[in-house]
Formats: C-alpha cells, sequence, structure tokens
C-alpha cells in the first residue's frame, strides 16, 4: 500500500483553518515572549547548548537513522524528518512542570525554538532531508520550492509574533487580560482539530496505524530518551535533565501539517505521521511527566 496514494478529507477550508490554529499559538508564545527568557539561555550556557544540540542535531540525526533501518516510504519518511525539523510543542512547558524538571529552561527553549522557527524549520527540513537518497529524490520528485517555503513560513510565523509584541509593548493590560486564556484555548483548539482530522480520515488512519505506530513510538521514545542521557553526559541536574528530554521529544506537528497542507498538496504519507505524533505525543509526554512527578532521582 502507498499512503501517499491516500486521499485526506480535508478542503480548502480545512488549510486556512489549520493555519489559523498555527497562527493563534504563536501568537499565544509571543504575548509570553520575555527578553529573560533569551537571557537564561545565555546566563546557563551549558544547559542550553546541551538542550538545543539535543533537539536540532541528535533528534534528527537519530531519525535518518531510523529510516535507515526501518526503510519507510519515502514520504512516511520525508513526514518523519518534518518532524524532528519542527520547534518544541507547545505543550512541553505544561509536561516540564508537572515532571518537577527546570520550567525556566523549558520556557526558554520553547520561546527560542518557536520565535525562530521561521528560519531554523525549513533550513534543517531541506539539510536533513537532502542527506539520503531516498529522501532526497522524493523531494526533487514533487518538486518544493524552498525559496516559496521560507517566504510563507516566514509570513505564517513572523506575522502572529509581531503581532504579540505589539500586544506587550502597547497593550499591556489587554495582553495580562488574554494571555493565559488564549493559550489554553488554542490548546483546546488544536487538539479539537487533530480529532476531528482523524475522525474524517479514520478510514485511512486505521488502514495505516500498523505502519505509523512504529514509526512515531520509536522516534518518540528516541527523542525523550536521547535528551534525557545526553543531558546527563554532561552532567546537567535531574531538573535539567527532564527539561531536555520534553524539549526534545515533544515537536510543534501542528506546524508540521500546516507545511504538509501548504506545500505538499496534502500528501498522504507526511500528513498521517504528523497527525499521529500530535497525539502520540501527547499521551507520551503525559504518562512520562506522571512518572517523574512521582518518582526523584538522586
Amino acid at each position: 500500500m502507498d499512503p501517499n496514494s491516500v486521499h485526506l478529507n480535508f478542503n480548502k477550508d480545512s488549510v486556512i483553518l489549520v493555519n489559523l490554529l498555527v497562527g493563534i499559538i504563536m501568537f499565544g508564545v509571543s504575548l509570553d515572549l520575555k527578553k529573560d527568557d533569551f537571557l537564561l539561555l545565555w546566563r546557563n550556557p551549558k544547559s542550553a547548548f546541551v538542550g538545543l544540540l539535543s533537539q536540532y542535531i541528535l533528534l534528527p540525526l537519530a531519525t535518518l537513522l531510523i529510516i535507515v533501518l526501518w526503510k519507510p516510504h519515502p514520504g512516511l519518511a520525508v513526514g518523519m524528518i518534518l518532524v524532528a525539523a519542527c520547534p518544541g510543542g507547545n505543550m512541553s512547558n505544561f509536561f516540564t512542570n508537572l515532571s518537577k524538571g527546570n520550567l525556566a529552561l523549558s520556557v526558554s527553549l520553547t520561546t527560542f525554538s518557536s520565535s525562530m522557527a521561521f528560519i531554523l524549520t525549513p533550513i534543517a527540513f531541506f539539510f536533513w532531508g537532502n542527506i539520503l537518497p531516498e529522501t532526497s529524490s522524493f523531494l526533487k520528485e514533487i518538486s518544493v520550492d524552498p525559496k516559496e517555503m521560507f517566504f510563507s513560513i516566514t509570513i505564517l510565523l513572523l506575522l502572529p509574533l509581531i503581532l504579540g509584541l505589539v500586544f506587550q509593548f502597547y497593550f499591556p493590560r489587554i495582553r495580562d487580560r488574554i494571555r493565559n486564556p488564549f493559550q489554553i484555548i488554542s490548546v483546546i483548539l488544536l487538539a479539537v482539530f487533530i480529532l476531528g482530522a482523524l475522525a474524517g480520515n479514520w478510514k485511512n488512519f486505521i488502514s495505516y496505524i500498523h505502519l505509523l505506530f512504529g514509526l512515531v513510538f520509536v522516534m518518540n521514545f528516541f527523542g525523550l530518551a536521547l535528551g534525557y542521557n545526553f543531558a546527563k553526559l554532561f552532567k546537567l541536574k535531574v531538573a535539567d535533565r527532564r527539561t531536555i528530554s520534553i524539549e526534545t521529544g515533544i515537536q510543534n506537528s501542528s506546524l508540521g501539517l500546516a507545511i504538509v497542507f501548504n506545500f505538499f498538496d496534502g500528501l498522504g504519507g507526511m500528513a498521517l505521521i504528523c497527525a499521529w505524533w500530535g497525539i502520540w505525543h501527547l499521551l507520551s509526554g503525559a504518562a512520562l511527566a506522571y512518572y517523574w512527578s512521582r518518582n526523584t532521582e538522586p
């Protein structure tokens, strides 16, 4: 079965909606954006270096290794690379807090990766996507223009980021009132959208879950495990290890879905990977955070 032959139940309204949701999430991130979040990374270079290296280097490398060993369909493989190129998910801060991690470090890493995603995500995607022959040839077949992607992602992510900063500087009272409700609503809307998308494509999802489950499970497991053990290798505190683990394993797959439907015409394999990742990383993140909340480490 060719997952790219899957015709997903999405229309132009659905594409507009997923773009709007990504914009809402970025707007919510920018309402919380503070200079101290960036300064914290500068003041704690070791933790910052380990966290960013784990997310932007180790996770993509692990993804390429899984692709080489597993040999999935190129459409699924490119979807995995796209997820690895996305910034940290907006639920990572919640999971970090629940797991007794370093919340300040989590917020700083998520803020950095989200605010720089309009540059880093397309660069990472095309860099890692062109390393393996099978994914490189696949990208050439579907003829995606990197310049167009850069431009569109900049509009998709940068405009709501700037709008949020405008609220911070010129409408601080309104910003204080809407910040928390806005972020909660954005998470609920995203969850409803992903669940609705899966429900609308349930037959396709069931037909390919045997492929999706293993790939996403192993990739997510490697992300969480590599993040933790890489931080342990650098002798970081337990709270920092947990934070970096979660930041590496929780990715913003909603941005991945937006990219798939804007630039890859809703390509079945890529969309299914991003959609299932959006469900699975919430389950794995919640389970891990709950376990850590009940356990202490020396």
